[in-house]
């Protein structure tokens, strides 16, 4: 192996569907923030929409990150 290949950082497919919820739950709770925040029933309604679809997101890739754990060596259980 040469040098630049150990070096390099591995992102995995763990890592990205971890990094990947956390970023749709972050939206979520922007998305509810939003809604209560504005006064304009449309605009309001809009966010309300995309935080329950964004939850959405959220628990399928939450369910593909628990799936993915426990069939690799993450599990430390």
């Amino acid at each position: 192996m040469d040098e630049m290949n150990r070096n390099e950082v591995e992102i995995t497919t763990y890592d990205r569907l971890l990094r990947a919820w956390e970023n749709s739950m972050e939206m979520v709770r922007d998305y509810e923030m939003y809604s209560k925040r504005i006064e304009d029933e449309k605009v309001k309604e809009v966010f309300k929409q995309f935080a329950e679809d964004e939850g959405m997101h959220a628990t399928k890739l939450r369910e593909l990150l628990l799936e993915y754990r426990n069939k690799t060596p993450y599990n430390t259980n």
